[in-house]
This record gives C-alpha cells, sequence and structure tokens, in this order.
C-alpha cells in the first residue's frame, strides 16, 4: 500500500483516489491561454472526478523569449504574462466543496534550450517595484537561455542544477472576481511553491460551480522566494489527476505529501502569509487528530516549518508544514 492510499484524497474523494477516464489538453486545443482567474470563460475541458489529465502548458512568457540577445521589455506586455491552461470543469464540483489534484509527472517540453530566466525591469526581490517605490534606477536586462532536462538543469559547463519541477501557478475560480494570474491568493493562483511538485497533491477551495482549474507557469527549479522574479521558467507537460471531496471547506490551498502536510498563505505583508498558515495548519492538525487547536498551537511552535513561495508578486507566499508523523491520531 502507498502512502497515497491512506491520502485525504483517497479516504473522502468522491473517487476514492482512483485513477477515470484519461484526456488530454495540447497547446492547439486550448487555443486562447487566459491571463486572470475567473468564472467568466467555457472551460476548454469537463471532467468526471478521478480524471487524468495531460496538460500542455507554455512557460510564463509564452514562448516570446527566444535569445539571450531579446529584450523582455520589448516583447512583453505585461500583464499578459503566466498564460494559463484551462479552466477544466468538474462535474459535481460547488461551492464549499475541495478539489484533490494530484501531481503524476512534470516533463519539459520543445526545442533546446528550453528554461529561461532573466532580470527585468522594476520586477524582483531585491529591487524597487511599483510595491516597493525607490528612487535608484533598475537592474539593467539580462536573459539567461538554459538547457535542461529531467536528469538536470545545466547552468554552466561547470555547474549542473537538480531537475526539481513544479508548477508555478494552480488553483481554482474565485466565485465573482477576474484575478491576474500573477497573483497569488485563497483560491490558489501565482504561489510559486516549489513543494507543488510531482508526488504531492494539492487542495484547491472550490469557489464556482465546475471548480475550473487553471494551471501554467512550470518551473524545472527554483530557490526559496523566486527572488529575482523569475525561475527557470520552461514549456511542460503536465499529468494530473483529479478528484473531489465534497463537503469539505477550505479556506485556503493544503498540500501533501508522503511525509507531511502543508497549509499555503498569500498576503501582504510576509508575516501576514505566514500567520495564514499557519492558522489553517491548526486547523488542520485539529481535524485529523483531535487533539484541540490549542495543543495544535503548541505543537506547531516545537515542529512547524515554513517555506518561501515567492517575495515577488503582488501578495508573498508561505507554505507552513508539520510532518505526518506528529499528528497521526
Amino acid at each position: 500500500m502507498s502512502w497515497h492510499d491512506e491520502s485525504l484524497m483517497a479516504r473522502k474523494g468522491v473517487a476514492g483516489g482512483k485513477p477515470g477516464a484519461r484526456h488530454a489538453i495540447t497547446i492547439e486545443d486550448q487555443g486562447t491561454f487566459h491571463y486572470v482567474y475567473g468564472p467568466y470563460v467555457e472551460p476548454v475541458l469537463k471532467v468526471a472526478p478521478g480524471a487524468v489529465v495531460s496538460v500542455q502548458t507554455h512557460d510564463a512568457f509564452e514562448g516570446r523569449i527566444k535569445s539571450e540577445s531579446d529584450s523582455p521589455a520589448a516583447l512583453l506586455n505585461f500583464p499578459y504574462l503566466n498564460p494559463q491552461t484551462g479552466p477544466i470543469f468538474v462535474e459535481g464540483a460547488e461551492k464549499g466543496d475541495c478539489l484533490a489534484v494530484r501531481i503524476l509527472s512534470i516533463r519539459p517540453r520543445g526545442e533546446q534550450p528550453i528554461g529561461t530566466t532573466c532580470l527585468m525591469e522594476e520586477f524582483g526581490g531585491l529591487v524597487g517595484t511599483g510595491h516597493t517605490a525607490m528612487l535608484n534606477k533598475p537592474l539593467p536586462e539580462k536573459v539567461k537561455k538554459v538547457r535542461l532536462d529531467e536528469n538536470g538543469v545545466y547552468w554552466s559547463d561547470k555547474v549542473t542544477l537538480p531537475y526539481e519541477p513544479f508548477i508555478g501557478t494552480i488553483g481554482t475560480s474565485p466565485e465573482i472576481e477576474a484575478i491576474s494570474a500573477l497573483q497569488p491568493d485563497y483560491y490558489g493562483g501565482n504561489m510559486d511553491l516549489p513543494d507543488v511538485g510531482p508526488g504531492a497533491i494539492i487542495y484547491l477551495p472550490v469557489n464556482a460551480a465546475g471548480a475550473l482549474l487553471y494551471l501554467g507557469d512550470c518551473h524545472a527549479i527554483q530557490g526559496d522566494g523566486e527572488l529575482c522574479g523569475v525561475a527557470m521558467e520552461m514549456p511542460a507537460t503536465v499529468e494530473i489527476q483529479i478528484d473531489l471531496i465534497k463537503g469539505h471547506t477550505i479556506a485556503w490551498p493544503r498540500l501533501e505529501t508522503e511525509e507531511v502536510i502543508m497549509t499555503i498563505g498569500s498576503a501582504r505583508p510576509l508575516e501576514d502569509a505566514a500567520r495564514i498558515a499557519y492558522r489553517e495548519l491548526t486547523r488542520w492538525i485539529d481535524q485529523e487528530s483531535g487533539m484541540g487547536e490549542d495543543e495544535a498551537y503548541m505543537l506547531l511552535t516545537m515542529a512547524g516549518k515554513a517555506r518561501l513561495g515567492n517575495m515577488v508578486d503582488p501578495k508573498y507566499t508561505v507554505g507552513t508544514s508539520i510532518k505526518k508523523a506528529y499528528v497521526k491520531t
């Protein structure tokens, strides 16, 4: 028996965590990509709980940056960044339910060099931006194209980084808002959290009929914070398994792996994102173990871990976690 058989997805999902019908969304199927999360577009695909879906995604620049001599300012039309595949309509999903998305694989696709990272004016964690206004002049633009595959990210002749892929932007539609795909919030979005990778299950609140799942912005590797504002962006083929947990209401995204449970908060300032995440984790521990919020609060003080997603977007993201072994009933 694998850990997945005992996951929240398997225990409470409509499909019991078991794979169902297979589907695919190619770049051609998608046609028009979306730059906001919202309920006002037709779904590109409708699936039943249990569906396994192969999804092709663009990189964050929709493939516009092709060489190291390219100018991001000249080629990119901000805020039309982070193109999203979807939305995927999940049959039976209603407000107050929870969508469970198991990430099966993330594979790079396209011609080498597949990876792109860069410096862009007034964007990043250590420079002045519209949210952190400074009088200093912006850093000059710089583009780095990198060859990568599932064996590594070949940064230079001397340095090979591990291939540690994850989905930078994934979430469900808000109930009424249409919100930029550059922003993370209660529905998920541009969290840039490296834990959202193969093997993990991410749980997302359902706010609108059908849940309307969007995803894109895959990264081959990223350190905590996405410091310069751009990770190792890549076009990808993502395989996910979708299930639905009826009546399981959550306020913010949650995540489960073999070893930990994690809750995710997004806000400014950064400490508010951490508070949201830790509050939600306190409540999840109580729900799973029945130990009470006061006991969970103290336990997290001893054994909780915090992970920085991004510190560059309109809101910052923090994931807080605890080992499952500490919260077993």
